[in-house]
């Protein structure tokens, strides 16, 4: 396998930064500006993932892409094995923190969780799209939770993030990912808190992202890759269904990590959709 590389170029273009309140700490990358555009990263990942959305989509927004609690250096929540609304009240503590109000949060994989819990409980905001969504085991028995945490759980204590990075990260790529591709995925996963990790691997067997769905109103944008292997279309298209007013696509030729793996169509749909919103 390649090895992984110690340094990624998205550390110097687009620098970690933290901001600190009376009890936490958050870290997070950003750049542009103009209206708010919140990226929520998925389980395996972090904030250094969204170079490509840093990169594509500053021109006309400021876009933000936070750490998770117990990610980078944001601090975890204090309950061991959290649900996604604990997550969601930490996005909203950055966000005053910070002064902005999103114009449009983004959603992948178990950033859906709390992208859709946030939604659920802030009727004023003017977007969501969830990308790859993880749907969650919040509606299911405890048996079925520990059967999809466990195995998760089992994977970081024993093989620790560089371990799990030359294991898995490979997984969330189509087999015709590039070099470039891969060596994202592969560092934002060697970067792992394993603590931060363990508790969202909680957090997938506790939240229910469809349960929370009906609560949203406004417009929302399901996409997945058609090559995607770990939350498939055929589980993608049900959280669609469940919003009262969105719309799926499907983003031909790539992988679980959509965003990373062809910055380019995945930039083009969300801008797409923002365009067809404002008329």
């Amino acid at each position: 396998m390649d090895s992984i590389p110690t340094e990624h170029p998205v550390d110097s273009l687009f620098p970690l930064q933290t901001v600190e309140t009376k009890d936490r700490v958050f870290s997070y990358r950003d750049s542009g500006h103009g209206p708010a555009m919140v990226l929520l990263h998925g389980i395996g990942s972090g904030s250094g993932s969204w170079i490509h959305q840093l990169e594509g989509l500053a021109s006309n927004h400021h876009v933000i892409a936070w750490d998770a609690p117990g990610y980078g250096e944001t601090t975890p929540v204090t309950n061991a094995s959290p649900v996604a609304s604990e997550y969601a009240a930490g996005l909203e503590v950055l966000i005053t923190t910070l002064g902005i109000k999103p114009a449009v949060l983004i959603g992948h994989s178990f950033g859906a969780l709390t992208a859709g819990s946030y939604a659920s409980t802030h009727s004023e905001l003017p977007m969501l799209i969830l990308a790859d969504p993880a749907n969650g085991y919040g509606a299911v028995d405890e048996e079925t939770h520990a059967s999809k945490r466990d195995p998760r759980i089992d994977a970081m204590r024993s093989l620790g993030p560089a371990g799990l990075a030359e294991k898995r990260s490979g997984a969330l790529l189509s087999a015709e990912a590039s070099p470039e591709a891969r060596a994202i995925v592969k560092w934002n996963m060697s970067k792992l808190n394993p603590a931060g990790y363990i508790q969202a691997a909680h957090v997938l067997a506790n939240s229910h992202l469809i349960g929370d769905a009906p609560s949203y109103a406004g417009p929302v944008l399901v996409m997945c890759g058609s090559e995607d292997t770990v939350t498939p279309e055929a589980v993608c298209r049900p959280v669609a269904e469940a919003y009262p007013h969105a719309e799926y696509r499907s983003l031909p030729g790539v992988g679980h990590a959509s965003y990373i793996e062809n910055g380019s169509q995945f930039n083009a749909a969300v801008l797409d959709f923002i365009a067809g919103q404002h008329g």
